[in-house]
Order: C-alpha cells, then sequence, then structure tokens
C-alpha cells in the first residue's frame, strides 16, 4: 500500500471536492499541505493516521518554523491538516483528533539576531589597544554587552550614575524609569581607565557630564555608537549585519541560556512587561504545557 492509500489521501480530497465543492486551486493547496504532512510522518516510521501522536503534530509545526515558513502559511497548513483529521474521525477511521490541542501560531515574533559568546568576545577585542581612543571605544562596547542597555541609554549615561567602587550603574530608560544595573569586571576596568586617562583630556566643558564623550568633547551621538559598533564587527572578521541592539539581545540570551531568573532578566533590561522578555526564551509554550501535564500531579 503506497503512502497517500495507508494516510487516505485522495478519499480526502474527494470529499473535499464533491461534498464541500471546493475549487481546484483550493484542492491544490490542502493537496501540498498534506503532501508536507505525510513525507514528515513517513520519516518518523508512522505507517498510516492511527500511528499519528499529538507530540508528531508539534514537531511538524516546528519542523515548518525552522525551514523558515512564514506564520501565515503555517496557519493554513494547519487548516489543512485540522480539516483532515477531523474528516478521518467522522469517517471512524480514527476514535481521538491528535490535532485537537495543537496551537496555531497567531503571530509568531522573529527571534532577534544573538551573537555567540565568543563573536563577542571578538568584536570587544578588535579595538587597537595603541589608539588613543582605545578605552574609550573599549568602554563602550564592554558597556554594551556588560548591562545590555539600549544606545539611547549609553549615550546619556552620566558620570555620577556610575558607581564603579560597587561596579553598578543607573540607567534611565523609557518614561525615564530607573533601573540598576551590575557593570561586571571587565566593563569597569575599561570605565576605569578611560575616566582616569583619555576623559579628562576630551572634556572642555561641553560634555554635559556624559560619561562617553566624542574628540570634540561633546557627548556621543546614536550614530557614533552604531559606527564604533559596525567598525569593531567589520575588523574582527564576523560577516554579518551587528548592531548595537544585538548587543542587547546577546545579553540577555547569554544570561537566560547560563541560568539566570526571566524576572531578573526582565528588570536588567528595563521591559514593562514580562511577555517582552519572552521572546529570549526560545520555549515553546506547548512543550511548557505538555511538560506539566506529564509531570505535575494535577497536570
Amino acid at each position: 500500500m503506497n503512502r497517500d492509500s495507508a494516510f487516505v489521501l485522495e478519499s480526502f480530497v474527494d470529499y473535499l471536492s464533491f461534498e464541500r465543492g471546493l475549487s481546484d486551486r483550493t484542492l491544490s493547496a490542502y493537496r501540498r499541505d498534506l503532501e508536507k504532512l505525510l513525507v514528515f510522518l513517513e520519516e518518523k516510521g508512522r505507517a498510516g493516521p492511527e500511528d499519528v501522536t499529538a507530540q508528531d503534530l508539534r514537531d511538524f509545526v516546528f519542523h515548518l518554523k525552522e525551514s523558515g515558513l512564514a506564520p501565515s502559511s503555517i496557519r493554513r497548513t494547519l487548516s489543512s491538516l485540522r480539516g483532515y483529521f477531523a474528516f478521518l474521525l467522522e469517517e471512524g477511521t480514527l476514535e481521538v483528533d491528535p490535532s485537537e490541542r495543537l496551537e496555531s501560531p497567531r503571530a509568531w515574533r522573529k527571534l532577534p539576531d544573538v551573537l555567540s559568546v565568543e563573536e563577542i568576545e571578538k568584536i570587544l577585542e578588535a579595538p587597537d589597544p595603541h589608539h588613543p581612543m582605545y578605552w574609550r571605544d573599549r568602554g563602550v562596547l564592554e558597556v554594551l554587552y556588560a548591562t545590555g542597555m539600549r544606545v539611547s541609554e549609553l549615550i546619556d549615561l552620566r558620570i555620577n550614575n556610575l558607581d564603579l567602587e560597587e561596579g553598578v550603574c543607573v540607567v534611565f530608560g523609557k518614561g525615564s524609569k530607573e533601573r540598576l544595573v551590575p557593570l561586571g569586571a571587565p566593563a569597569r576596568r575599561a570605565l576605569a581607565r578611560y575616566l582616569k586617562e583619555v576623559r579628562p583630556r576630551l572634556d572642555s566643558g561641553t560634555g554635559q557630564g556624559r560619561v562617553f564623550l566624542n574628540q570634540r568633547g561633546r557627548p556621543l551621538s546614536r550614530s557614533a555608537i552604531w559606527d564604533f559598533v559596525k567598525k569593531y564587527t567589520e575588523r574582527s572578521g564576523i560577516r554579518r549585519r551587528v548592531s548595537p541592539h544585538t548587543f542587547r539581545h546577546s545579553f540577555a540570551t547569554h544570561l537566560l541560556e547560563g541560568g539566570a531568573d526571566l524576572a531578573a532578566v526582565q528588570e536588567l533590561l528595563g521591559h514593562a512587561d514580562i511577555s517582552t522578555t519572552q521572546i529570549y526564551t526560545h520555549i515553546d509554550r506547548e512543550y511548557l504545557r505538555e511538560v506539566h501535564r506529564t509531570f505535575h500531579p494535577r497536570g
């Protein structure tokens, strides 16, 4: 018996055509969607619809997502899939619908670009130690990664917001919300050297108390921070687009990968809503529900 016969695909297409009167174009779309599913199930060793589990279908959705299919296309595929299993249930081929609890991707957010720890280190090491602005540029990069600051927060950082002895800084985020963020030893060292050796000769009274100044003694601009990141990314040999926000994404992801609590990362990033932070967890909600159902006494 061939695959389509085993999964009664032709019977389902006939049902759509004769009983529901769908157009040839719609029938072709249903067939394409289900052929993808059947190829996937065949690779998993499933001989017929009675072998298909809810986990198989969740794995299939992840497969579609990982292959780069748009959420709208995945939703259409899931609609075809649900119609197919509803048909099998109605025909008595199945007694349980494995697609019953399958979630649709309402509007999956694109995961942000993230650098590996090794790539971050390459960029941090890219400034020339012999250049007069070395400690300033190194300080900018170190602080971006150490704190996950937004560019607007970095250029607004003031000397009186720093406590290098305690290794923390006060950051004023969106809506002037204040948060305390640790700096870490490398950022503290870079800042200390910059503040002692470089900033005094840059400051001509027009620095407005800001930490990072340009060569004319004025606060660094947003575009200057972008230029630093671009220049040192290219110098490090990394051949992809990296922005200051990539440092923020990497900061959050590396913390969570290291076992940090989501609420703590939310606080460090200055997110008002924890759902904004959850994009960094890369964890599917249905997986969490499955774990709960499987292992919780009242799941």
